[in-house]
């Protein structure tokens, strides 16, 4: 297995944690949390809209590290704070992904930074 780093998102997103921001096994792209950072690895916590699209996009600059894009994710997983950004949420995912959609999970959660509105991890088959 070899591990692909997110040059958008150091190590941690902006935390100071242990973790790989994506981890490459078998064929597969499996990516961590993914959370609203700026291209320093800062946390932005601005309004939910914002927060997604910047989310979404830290996504797909992950997967290209990895030598995917977006529409190579077979699965998405969602953590949201608020069942209220179901809508907007669904805005951000159908900018980022196009038909034939991902399959997905989207949860109602509690996130471990304050602020943070949407945290989301993919799985993508690698082009070989």
């Amino acid at each position: 297995m070899t591990r692909s780093w997110n040059p958008a998102s150091p190590a941690g997103g902006g935390l100071d944690i242990p973790y790989s921001p994506a981890a490459v096994s078998d064929g597969y792209v499996h990516v961590a949390g993914v959370i609203s950072t700026d291209e320093s690895g800062t946390i932005v916590t601005d309004d939910f809209a914002s927060q997604a699209r910047r989310t979404f996009g830290n996504l797909v600059t992950t997967l290209e590290a990895a030598g995917c894009t977006a529409a190579d994710v077979v699965h998405v997983t969602t953590y949201l704070t608020d069942r209220g950004d179901f809508e907007a949420f669904n805005a951000a995912f159908v900018e980022t992904f196009s038909e034939p959609f991902p399959a997905r999970v989207t949860v109602l959660a509690q996130l471990i930074v304050p602020g943070l509105s949407i945290e989301v991890t993919a799985v993508a088959s690698r082009p070989r």
